[in-house]
């Protein structure tokens, strides 16, 4: 439904008829007195009408004012109360985290046992996506982003920082080392396109570099990684991504060749919910879980490792 006149000025009469005092208006509305004054004269003018007189050192409301105020105070009382409480249930429902599907699956997924579900204020809602969402624009209340801690507008605090290593399936490369570099330059490379420095850790190989017969850029770094466990090529991969795959006998490294790959992990928020004590339960839980890093880099703000 259309309002035919301003409803910052409809808001500003509200608090002034309720005061009776502009002083006070515009403490409420966090704006200066001559601005609530401007609203309350815009609103006279679109309505023909005034509202409010100053009587000596005291305001008092008009016929018309009288009219109107009622309302005003329970419609503005009506839009307070949905508010808060939409507000309220943000606050007390589950912290809303996204982070890229590759590091769900393969990091925080083997850990997920570990997290503490069943306490109050742990609830989690877990969302993926190949690109960072908007936080301001409320899709997410926090993220876990892969690069370099510096995200407009948003504290970071770095969880660990990458390291990127060559794999294949076990088995897929044999021999001495000089072998295997010949096997791994007929084979078909696979590189996430998150992975800016695959060529850091071409040209650093010793007895390297090599040049791939194919590269095939992809859109996840666990693609990368299944490929490489399906026997199709090897692949460029975050080493702390590929633990799990290690482990479980999926993965080897071919080199045992681990390099910086420049950038890192990090629990991304805005600055408003830096006090919030769900966000605090899910950093203090990680905080517990990455190791300590050595000449860690942030975004000014704080790194999770333990000091």
């Amino acid at each position: 439904m259309r309002i035919p006149v301003s409803l910052n000025a409809l808001q500003a009469f509200e608090a002034a008829a309720r005061h009776l005092s502009i002083k006070d208006a515009a403490l409420e509305l966090a704006v200066t007195p001559s601005a609530v004054s401007h609203q309350l004269r815009t609103l006279e003018d679109m309505l023909g009408v005034e509202l409010l007189r100053r009587v000596g050192m005291r305001l008092e409301l008009t016929s018309a004012g009288r009219r109107l105020a009622p309302g005003l105070n329970e419609g503005f009382a009506l839009i307070a109360e949905s508010v808060g409480s939409l507000r309220e249930e943000r606050h007390g429902g589950p912290l809303r985290v996204n982070m890229l599907p590759t590091f769900a699956t393969n990091w925080l997924s083997p850990r997920l046992s570990l997290y503490p579900f069943e306490r109050r204020g742990f609830s989690l809602e877990i969302s993926t996506t190949q690109d960072g969402v908007d936080l301001a624009a409320g899709v997410a209340d926090a993220g876990i982003w892969y690069g370099d801690g510096q995200w407009a507008g948003l504290q970071a605090d770095l969880l660990f920082e990458a390291t990127i290593d060559l794999y294949a399936r076990p088995g897929f490369t044999t021999g001495s080392r000089r072998e295997r570099l010949k096997q791994v330059a007929r084979a078909n490379l696979f590189v996430s396109r998150h992975c800016l420095s695959w060529r850091r850790w071409m040209d650093s190989l010793p007895g390297g570099p090599f040049e791939p017969a194919i590269v095939t850029r992809v859109d996840s770094g666990g693609l990368t990684m299944q490929a490489a466990a399906d026997g199709v090529g090897v692949s460029i991969a975050v080493c702390e991504l590929a633990e799990s795959a290690v482990r479980l006998g999926r993965l080897v490294s071919v080199f045992d060749h681990p390099v910086s790959a420049g950038v890192g992990f990090w629990l991304v928020y805005p600055e408003a919910l830096s006090e919030d004590r769900r966000l605090d339960n899910l950093r203090g839980w990680l905080r517990e879980l990455c190791p300590p890093q050595n000449g860690s880099r942030n975004s000014g703000d704080r790194s999770l490792a333990a000091p």
